[in-house]
């Protein structure tokens, strides 16, 4: 499931010290077929998709939707976060109703062990927190993923449960506005 229904985007992108968190543009296209065709960000996300496919897929605007944020670096694309609806057919669920929004994020190797990732995701769930105050934001990740682990600690996830999904164990953990983030 994507989008997060009727929420709108930022009238303005979101600012951190160092990083813009943005909607995605034209340029971003070649961050984004990077993205989902390395090896090294797709470890635990399923695999890398092919980049022939990629370059006859991705749309010349890519990821052009709410509560998906391109994360800019001095005028470059470094990476992704999103908050999407999570899919009432999956496991892992904090509300009976289930659809609660899941925090996603993938960065370029590049961009790894600089604090990008705690600083934009502490963003976008400020933004969140501003726009939809008090509902809970879930995250998922394999335990295997040491550094996504480490940030959802870092961010102020706690962990609800762990269950078998995709052939592997996956932690998850749910974050509210009441908890600070970073």
């Amino acid at each position: 499931m994507t989008g997060l229904g009727p929420v709108a985007w930022p009238s303005a992108p979101i600012k951190t010290e160092r990083l813009v968190l943005r909607e995605s543009e034209a340029g971003d296209r070649a961050a984004f077929i990077e993205l989902f065709a390395s090896p090294e960000v797709r470890t635990y996300l399923g695999g890398p998709r092919p980049r022939d496919e990629l370059e006859r897929a991705v749309p010349e605007v890519p990821g052009r939707r709410p509560g998906l944020f391109v994360i800019d670096l001095d005028g470059a694309m470094i990476g992704t976060v999103s908050l999407d609806r999570r899919d009432a057919e999956r496991p892992g669920h904090v509300r009976p109703d289930a659809g609660e929004a899941e925090l996603g994020y993938m960065f370029l190797p590049k961009a790894w062990g600089c604090g990008y990732a705690a600083e934009a995701c502490a963003a976008a769930l400020d933004w969140f927190a501003g726009t939809l105050p008090g509902e809970p934001v879930v995250l998922c990740t394999q335990t295997a993923n040491d550094r996504s682990m480490r940030l959802a600690a870092k961010l102020g996830f706690a962990e609800v449960e762990r269950f078998e999904e995709f052939g592997a164990e996956q932690w998850f953990g749910v974050w509210s506005s009441v908890t600070p983030s970073a």
